[in-house]
């Protein structure tokens, strides 16, 4: 985290997300700007430029349903080999690599529509 000018303070990212719930916490019926301000460390100077912002639509948060992901598609695949028996690994399908920002994940054999669907969505949240 990066120090700001007061000694000891360290500066928090928020995510719009949170930026977006401190900001309607300051609309609820008899809550003020200050209070909400020390309740979550954060100078009242910033939450209203955030109410700036969420008024001229700036901290909307996107659906993880409606967000695309990239894709790399791969010509190579792995020959599958004779199981020899019972105590044998399963035979590898292929693989799905997937990064996103600094995570990444990778998914072997047979994978699962729903396993990958969840994968997935954890990634974009």
């Amino acid at each position: 985290m990066e120090t700001n000018g007061n000694a000891g303070q360290k500066q928090r990212h928020r995510s719009k997300l949170e930026r977006r719930q401190i900001v309607e916490e300051t609309f609820q019926p008899g809550c003020s700007v200050a209070r909400v301000a020390r309740a979550h460390e954060v100078n009242a100077n910033q939450i209203f430029h955030w109410r700036k912002l969420y008024r001229e639509g700036k901290l909307e948060v996107e659906r993880s349903a409606d967000k695309l992901v990239p894709v790399k598609i791969s010509d190579i695949t792995p020959k599958l080999r004779p199981a020899s028996g019972r105590n044998s690994k399963p035979a590898t399908a292929g693989t799905i690599d997937i990064e996103l920002g600094q995570a990444r994940v990778r998914i072997e054999g047979a994978a699962d529509p729903d396993c990958v669907r969840a994968a997935l969505e954890s990634l974009v949240r």
